[in-house]
């Protein structure tokens, strides 16, 4: 059986795993005896990666069927510091998995999303994952944060998510919420309001926030991106048209 190697970011870890994407994302968000049910984002991982970080070759080497000869599902090669030693080139598909383990895979994209709206909400899923507000558009939030920081606080790789504001992003005061899934969202809009009227480009909505989120809350996709390459990746979201015609049934259990 073939050893796929696996970036989960939900938590940050480096897995090999005898299952395919589709099968891995099934055991990791259903879970079993050892994890609860819960959604999962994953990358795919080249198999001839190899850093001095990692013992990937000895993981490899343990990732052998069970004596029933059923597949190895997962061995952990590392929970530390993952992401920041990973080489970008190295990366492919991204899986947004839901929380009954319907996965839908995403390429990396060479067209940039373009920026809408005045304000933008970011949610940071690896390697800290607070749910920040900017005025930056994901290019110079990544540079602000990872790049080239203004700040003493800085991150060598970041995975991140841009998610809807809506009306918003251009009227935090008397914009309409809709559909908007937010909890405290008057905090949400006087967070914004202080973007637009203070001489700062980034405030921290909630320090805390867990790293998953609702996947339909995502306004264009998820940016990978690290220190040492100076760049990111972009994996973009279908539009809901496309989901609901070539992918309703993850369509339909991340909107239930």
């Amino acid at each position: 059986m073939a050893v796929h190697l696996y970036l989960s970011l939900i938590p940050e870890a480096l897995i090999a795993s005898m299952l395919t994407p589709e099968e891995f994302g099934v055991y990791y968000a259903v879970g079993g005896a050892k994890k609860s049910r819960g959604e999962a984002i994953f990358l795919e991982v080249a198999p001839d990666f190899r850093h001095e970080f990692f013992r990937i070759d000895e993981g490899i080497q343990r990732c052998v069927p069970h004596e029933d000869g059923s597949p190895k599902a997962s061995i952990y090669i590392s929970v530390y510091r993952v992401l920041e030693h990973m080489a970008l080139g190295a990366l492919g598909k991204l899986y947004l998995v839901t929380q009954d383990g319907r996965s839908l895979g995403l390429d990396p994209q060479s067209q940039w999303p373009e920026e809408t709206g005045a304000l933008h909400l970011y949610q940071e899923i690896a390697p800290v994952h607070p749910l920040v507000v900017s005025t930056l558009g994901p290019k110079s939030f990544f540079d602000l944060i990872v790049s080239n920081p203004l700040s003493l606080l800085s991150l060598p790789a970041v995975c991140f998510a841009e998610l809807r504001l809506d009306e918003l992003a251009d009227d935090p005061e008397r914009g309409a919420v809709r559909d908007l899934p937010y909890p405290n969202i008057d905090h949400l809009r006087q967070c914004l309001v202080d973007l637009k009227t203070k001489t700062v480009h980034t405030k921290m909505v909630d320090r805390i926030s867990p790293a998953s989120f609702p996947y339909r809350t995502i306004k264009n996709g998820i940016f990978v991106g690290t220190e040492r390459e100076g760049r990111m990746l972009y994996y973009s979201l279908p539009s809901q048209q496309q989901l609901r015609a070539e992918h309703y049934r993850w369509w339909r259990s991340v909107n239930i």
